[in-house]
């Protein structure tokens, strides 16, 4: 059955899936503007910044599995729609904390709750339209997190001059609040792709997925090329501007502004070129890690290139850093349908509990060096760190092609 993309039905699936990203991608990556003024009010070092705004990924990864379970069983709308409201709940409590321990807590609580927005989304996007339109939708789908991205930097920062990052925070949950109801009422019901299977046979449907060598060949490169997107891009790129560049506030908010466009970019252009690369016959997995590919050297010319050249390369970050998204759909298209939410989920489970690890590790790291009179943090951290991020990589990539010729 045909499931065309352009129809009134396709703009109530598409429109309130993209707004849920959308608040959780500007969840996601807000602590990069606001982390002077955390660590100032809270008295927090690079370390425990690290640990707290990881926090997120790890409470968003510890929900995956069950969340694949929900998704395939209960559809995406009733699932995002009621995990919204914890969202909003951990915001306000975000809001309200007065130590480390507060924050952590609403900071998971937060991460719980918009742990199905991207994942519901693929999942209405399975069960409406054809696998050809998928690269493209997904593509959409992800540019509105960019877009969240986008206004977690220079239009927090604008905000910030009429309130706190408190205010902020109160503000995000009354937005939060308002999507999920937006969810649940404007997106239309559809059983197709659902599994009525007791949880039993569901949780084979699971074993299924990581015991298939396929899976497991793209795995590697997959997670650690969004781990270092999730890691830098939601932290640690807003610090490296202040202190390896020199720039003030409003020119990291400017800076890190511009990577967001280049991310919007990216998935735009390349969830687009991917779609068509694969009407013509190439392998959708094939695309993805030579995209994934060209992530690494820009991250590699990062750490070697003179400061002049940081922007057009945190650019090529952000627009290159979004090829691992279409390795998402790659990998649904190596399973049945009614398993696709147990196969984004356990890729996004990878993802997120080394997203965790790493943005945590790299604060750890820079932690080794003394920070400055002046709260800046030593260059040398920030560069061992990052090639840490770069060598994973490498790894996974080595991996794919050397498994990929065995397989062969």
């Amino acid at each position: 059955m045909s499931r065309p993309f352009v129809t009134g039905i396709a703009a109530r699936v598409f429109l309130p899936f993209a707004a849920g990203y959308f608040i959780s991608y500007l969840f996601r990556v807000v602590n990069a503007v606001i982390a002077s003024d955390l660590a100032g009010d809270i008295g927090i070092g690079p370390s425990a910044l690290g640990l707290l705004t990881a926090t997120y990924f790890i409470s968003f990864a510890s929900f995956q599995v069950p969340l694949g379970l929900l998704l395939d069983r209960f559809g995406p709308r009733r699932v995002e729609a009621v995990l919204l409201i914890f969202a909003g709940i951990g915001a306000v409590l975000f809001a309200r904390a007065e130590s480390l321990a507060g924050l952590i807590v609403g900071r998971a609580l937060i991460g719980f709750g918009v742990s199905s927005c991207l994942m519901a989304a693929f999942k209405a996007y399975t069960i409406w339209f054809d696998r050809q339109h998928w690269p493209m939708i997904n593509g959409f789908q992800m540019a509105s997190g960019g877009l969240g991205a986008l206004a977690a930097t220079y239009p927090v920062e604008v905000l910030l001059g009429f309130t706190d990052w408190r205010g902020v925070f109160m503000l995000l949950a009354g937005m939060t609040w308002a999507i999920a109801v937006l969810v649940f009422v404007v997106v239309p019901e559809r059983r197709d792709g659902l599994s009525p299977e007791p949880i039993a046979r569901q949780w084979q449907g699971v074993r299924q997925v990581f015991a298939d060598r396929g899976f497991w060949r793209s795995a590697p490169l997959t997670t650690m090329s969004q781990t270092a997107l999730l890691a830098i891009q939601g932290l640690w790129a807003g610090p490296w501007f202040r202190d390896v560049v020199g720039l003030d506030r409003e020119g990291v908010a400017a800076s890190l502004f511009g990577i967001a466009v280049a991310m919007i970019c990216g998935w735009l252009v390349l969830g687009t070129l991917a779609g068509r690369l694969v009407q013509r016959g190439y392998d959708l997995m094939l695309v993805a890690v030579a995209g994934m590919a060209v992530f690494i050297v820009v991250q590699l010319l990062l750490l070697v290139c003179p400061v002049s050249w940081a922007l057009p390369l945190w650019l090529a970050f952000g627009f290159f850093g979004t090829s691992g998204i279409i390795a998402y759909p790659a990998l649904s298209q190596m399973f049945p349908l009614q398993l696709s939410g147990r196969v984004s989920t356990a890729i996004n489970l990878l993802v997120f509990v080394t997203a965790f690890i790493g943005q945590w590790l790299i604060g750890v790291i820079i932690a080794f060096w003394p920070v400055g009179a002046d709260g800046r943090y030593a260059v040398p951290g920030y560069r061992t760190g990052f090639l840490l991020m770069a060598g994973l990589q490498i790894l996974g990539l080595v991996w794919y092609v050397v498994s990929s010729r065995r397989a062969r």
